[in-house]
C-alpha cells in the first residue's frame, strides 16, 4: 500500500488537485491511498461561478436506460447549440452515444470536430480557431483540456460517468470491497463518477473572464438520492430546469460584452 511506502521515506508529501474532494470531503482520496495521518485544506475557487456559470438540467427527461434517451439528448443538444451558437463541448460516456448524437446533428450549421478524426491536440487547435465549433468527445476530453474565452461557452454531458459494469478490473475492485463488508457503490463507484463529472464540468470555466452553461442531461441527478453527492461535488452555481433561463443567461452575457466593446 502507498501508506507503507510513505513510512519508508522521510519527508512531506503534498497532493494537490481541483478534483480530490467528493461531497466536500477528502475521504475517498485518502482511503484509496491508505492514508490515515494527513491534514487537508480546501481552497475556494478563484472563479465566480455564481456570475460566470449556469447549471441546466432539462426536464422532463427519460431515464438513461430508456430507448428514447439518446433522442432526448439530441433534442437537448439542438436547443442548446442554437442558443450558444455552437462554441460547445459535447462530452459522452461512450463512443456509441457520441456517434449517435453526431449523426443526428451533423447537418446543423456548425463546425463539428469528432474524437477519432484527428489527434486530440489537433482537434483542440481547430476548435480554438473555428467559429461556432462543436467538439464531441469521450473520456480523454473530460480532463486535461483547456480552452479559454469565447470559443467555449457550453459543456453538455450526456450521462453520469459511472464506470462500465463489465470492466474486469472494476469487478475485481468491487468484489474486494464486498469481501471487506463494504458497499462498493458508495465506496467506489459513486465517488469515482463524482470525480469524473467534476473533471468534465471543469472544462467550462478556465479563466476569470470565461462564462458558460453546463448541461447535465441525466435525470438521476434529480430522481436518485445519490444525485445530491454529484451536486455537492460540483462548483456552486445557479441551477435551472428551464431553457428560457439559458436563453436569458446568454443574452445577458452578450449584452455585457457589447457594452464593453
Amino acid at each position: 500500500a502507498f501508506q507503507e511506502k510513505k513510512t519508508e521515506k522521510s519527508g512531506t508529501w503534498v497532493f494537490t488537485s481541483a478534483t480530490l474532494m467528493v461531497d466536500g470531503q477528502f475521504d475517498y482520496f485518502a482511503q484509496s491511498l491508505g492514508l490515515t495521518d494527513y491534514r487537508d485544506l480546501a481552497l475556494e475557487s478563484p472563479f465566480d461561478y455564481a456570475q460566470q456559470a449556469l447549471l441546466y438540467t432539462p426536464v422532463p427527461f427519460p431515464e438513461p436506460n430508456s430507448q428514447q434517451y439518446l433522442d432526448a439528448v439530441v433534442e437537448c443538444a439542438k436547443q442548446i447549440l442554437a442558443v450558444s451558437q455552437g462554441r460547445a463541448f459535447l462530452l459522452f460516456t461512450s463512443f456509441r452515444a457520441l456517434h449517435y448524437v453526431y449523426e443526428a446533428i451533423s447537418e446543423l450549421p456548425y463546425s463539428f470536430l469528432v474524437q477519432g478524426d484527428a489527434p486530440r491536440d489537433e482537434l483542440l487547435a481547430q476548435f480554438r480557431q473555428s467559429d461556432k465549433a462543436v467538439l464531441l468527445g469521450t473520456n480523454s476530453f473530460w480532463e486535461g483540456v483547456d480552452v479559454r474565452g469565447e470559443a467555449l461557452t457550453c459543456v453538455l454531458i450526456d450521462k453520469l460517468p459511472f464506470a462500465a459494469p463489465n470492466d474486469p478490473v472494476l469487478q475485481a475492485r468491487l468484489d474486494a470491497l464486498r469481501e471487506q463488508g463494504l458497499n462498493p457503490f458508495m465506496k467506489y463507484q459513486l465517488p469515482m463518477a463524482a470525480i469524473m463529472l467534476k473533471q468534465g464540468a471543469g472544462r467550462l470555466i478556465r479563466d476569470k473572464q470565461d462564462y458558460g452553461v453546463l448541461v447535465l442531461c441525466d435525470p438521476r441527478l434529480r430522481t436518485k438520492s445519490y444525485g445530491k453527492t454529484f451536486f455537492k461535488s460540483l462548483p456552486a452555481m445557479p441551477r435551472s430546469q428551464k431553457m428560457q433561463d439559458v436563453v436569458q443567461f446568454f443574452a445577458r452575457k452578450q449584452q455585457a460584452l457589447e457594452e464593453v466593446m
